[in-house]
């Protein structure tokens, strides 16, 4: 795919005027439009097309795609019907007349994401950080992880089992390999007896079946191994090491496979009351104290101790803010790490007998702010398509982490434009208010 073309604004005709001048100047959304430096996206991207085949999209209409996805919390295939509908999703992302047709295929956008990855996606939450301006100048910072959940379904040996029976037949049928038996007729039987396992009748039977199930899928994959040919072995060799880790993996056993298809996916057990489990990946989210505004958003590929997860926190904050910040507030689980390069790390923690009342009252102040980050999370997943995680791969993870943070940094941005607005009504009407009784004082 070549690179995109440059995008000329039309001059107008007669008949129709341009789609900005027939839309309210005041809008949040055009507000934000103007203040975004779209160049900075054409020059990172623009390396990483070809100069041969067809154009591709405009660089402008994809990433505002991008960021309105994650703004309005919109799968790819609803958002490209909202931009027919809405001229203000259309003049965010570039368009000079109202346009009656999808801009793309829900498909470019995938492509898109797996074309400048997660590093160019950091440059569009550098661009929502230095929207912020003198605010994100703070020396202190908030740290805080939260699990960053996978679409998946919760995982149990029975679930697993009948997944690689499934995927076992059908790669004998694409490869025309003829089964001794298929099993069919008695899985579907099993898969009957697993259900309400947890209840006290049915407990036995349902271990049981787990077992009879994880023994025909072994069966399966050492009859198909038998007869594949070196090619067929050499092409499956992935996907049938995969099956054999997950039937020999134990309870007690340690880097579980929980999902077939998401097998980087581990289980965090964070003591919650409603969900005792939660499978994803760690996210670390970094706030400024004071203005709460996200500077950091990263994803563990494994399920490390927080406090261990510093080190990279800081790199990618020294990479999108320029500097790293002097103190970093965390809760107890960051405790076992007092100073990361220059930065102190701070947690909660008694203080001492001899501890003056103004370090008492700093300590206090911080670990308040502290709990504000907790809300920020809360909005990055209620709003920001945090809670589930729809995009595949480790890379996904990282990706829907970061324009979840730069989403939630735009919209305070327009938030701030719209109590601004608020405030100069009121002082408008207030003036207003005064000269009328001043003219009627007079009368």
């Amino acid at each position: 795919m070549s690179k995109p073309k440059s995008r000329n604004t039309p001059q107008g005709n007669f008949l129709f005027a341009d789609l900005i001048d027939q839309l309210n100047p005041k809008h949040p959304l055009l507000r934000l439009a103007k203040q975004i430096d779209w160049s900075v996206f054409d020059e990172a991207f623009s390396p990483l097309y070809s100069h041969l085949g067809k154009p591709a999209k405009h660089l402008r209409l994809m990433v505002g795609l991008s960021i309105l996805k994650h703004m309005e919390d919109l799968s790819d295939e609803v958002l490209v019907q909202r931009w027919v509908q809405d001229p203000y999703y259309q003049a965010f992302t570039g368009e000079a007349e109202f346009q009656w047709e999808f801009p793309c295929n829900p498909t470019s956008l995938t492509k898109f994401r797996k074309r400048i990855g997660s590093d160019g996606f950091e440059k569009i939450l550098c661009v929502s950080i230095a929207m912020h301006q003198e605010k994100i100048a703070e020396d202190e910072m908030c740290i805080d992880t939260t699990v960053q959940e996978k679409n998946i379904t919760f995982p149990t040996d029975a679930k697993q089992y009948l997944k690689i029976h499934h995927h076992l037949l059908k790669i004998a049928r694409a490869e025309h390999i003829t089964l001794t038996r298929t099993y069919e007729k008695e899985v579907k039987r099993l898969k009957l007896c697993t259900r309400f396992a947890g209840h006290p009748k049915n407990r036995k039977r349902a271990r049981h079946a787990v077992k009879r199930l994880k023994t025909i899928s072994g069966r399966l994959l050492r009859e198909i191994q038998r007869k594949m040919t070196l090619e067929q072995l050499h092409i499956y060799s992935e996907r049938l090491a995969l099956y054999l880790r997950m039937l020999l993996q134990k309870r007690g056993s340690k880097n579980k496979l929980y999902s077939l298809h998401e097998h980087h996916v581990y289980c965090m057990s964070k003591g919650k009351a409603h969900k005792r489990y939660e499978f994803g990946t760690k996210a670390s989210i970094t706030t400024t104290r004071d203005s709460g505004i996200i500077i950091g958003a990263l994803a563990f590929e494994k399920n490390i101790f927080d406090g261990h997860t510093v080190p990279a926190v800081l790199a990618q904050v020294k990479r999108l803010t320029g500097r790293a910040p002097s103190v970093g507030i965390g809760d107890r689980g960051y405790r076992g790490k007092s100073k990361v390069n220059d930065t102190q790390i701070v947690t909660p923690k008694p203080a001492r007998k001899n501890a003056s009342m103004e370090a008492m009252a700093l300590a206090r102040k911080r670990f308040r702010r502290r709990a504000a980050i907790e809300p920020v999370i809360g909005h990055l997943k209620s709003d920001h398509r945090l809670k589930r995680n729809f995009l595949k791969g480790f890379t996904g993870d990282q990706i829907n982490l970061i324009m979840a943070a730069a989403a939630f940094n735009f919209k305070k941005w327009m938030r701030e434009v719209i109590f601004w607005l608020k405030k100069v009504q009121q002082i408008k009407i207030m003036l207003k208010n005064i000269f009328y009784r001043y003219n009627m004082a007079r009368a």
